[in-house]
């Protein structure tokens, strides 16, 4: 069963096509990163999806059915703008936002007691909202998002306000709901998180939908045009026609991106024959990043 579908929706505000004719479908138990730049309608989609905002045209089904409460109850969202209760006691949101879900008195206890020492907030459960850091409020935010065991969670910005630690904590809890069949749907402008944990993505642009399938599959269409590169040398053999596009010097190495059809050994035997010292030659595909700002600026 597919876990999510969306069919020709479309969204205008005033004369404004906030999202255009945007259809996907997502597989129950993926995960699936909802992309694209500032403004490009991926907040409007997601506030459709979870019944906030409804289309203009177009139908979304979840898990085969209409958005209901019932429905909705099934799933988890994390907004990237954050509501929580800022003079209510860290255990009191939780109780609160799992009555709303639906959850019993015992279920609500049992599951805040266990995602609160998961996510190390058990000492802060009796201080108020408003006492936590922002990373503490993200965690607390993610717990809500989770603690009803939804079929599918959704996203938007998860790590924002996180050190690397707690970054990376999340990921793994995300990572182990997919194991258990949960469905994710990220929206981040992360892409080396989307690169390193999506299947499938969808890129949109001005509200509609320019590049969407399997990651690996869209990475082997741009083809392995990037060599990254560490050497001792000048680096005049970087500058010609025909051959490299742009790159990116980092200090330690350096990230060539080769014209589209041009060969990486040409680059190799040009640096040879201007007497460079090669320490690393390594061909890569182009990573999520560089598809994101080839695609947006082609479009």
């Amino acid at each position: 069963m597919d876990a999510l579908v969306l069919d020709r929706v479309s969204k205008t505000f005033g004369d404004f096509y906030a999202v255009r004719d945007l259809s996907l479908r997502i597989a129950e138990g993926e995960i699936f990163g909802l992309l694209g730049p500032n403004g490009a309608g991926k907040t409007t989609t997601i506030r459709m999806i979870m019944g906030i905002i409804l289309p203009d045209s177009g139908s979304v089904h979840i898990f085969g059915r209409s958005n209901s409460l019932e429905v909705l109850r099934q799933v988890g969202y994390l907004p990237e703008e954050r509501g929580l209760y800022r003079k209510m006691k860290v255990r009191d949101v939780l109780n609160f936002f799992g009555e709303l879900r639906g959850m019993s008195p015992a279920e609500r206890n049992q599951a805040s007691s266990l995602w609160l020492e998961r996510l190390d907030l058990s000492s802060w459960q009796n201080h108020k909202v408003e006492e936590l850091s922002r990373g503490m409020q993200q965690k607390l935010q993610f717990i809500i998002t989770v603690m009803h065991r939804p079929r599918l969670v959704i996203l938007d910005e998860p790590f924002t306000g996180l050190d690397p630690v707690n970054t990376a904590l999340l990921k793994d809890i995300i990572l182990e709901l997919h194991r258990d069949g949960t469905t994710v749907i990220f929206s981040t402008h992360l892409m080396e998180q989307v690169e390193k944990m999506c299947e499938s993505i969808c890129l949109i642009n001005k509200g509609q939908s320019v590049l969407m399938g399997p990651l690996q599959e869209i990475k082997a269409k741009f083809g392995k045009n990037s060599v990254i590169m560490q050497y001792h040398g000048d680096a005049d053999f970087l500058s010609g026609d025909g051959l490299v596009e742009r790159y990116d010097d980092y200090g330690n190495y350096v990230e060539v991106f080769l014209r589209r059809g041009a060969d990486p050994q040409e680059l190799l035997r040009r640096a040879l024959k201007a007497n460079v010292k090669i320490l690393r030659f390594e061909v890569t595909e182009p990573s999520l990043n560089d598809i994101f700002i080839e695609t947006v600026k082609g479009e």
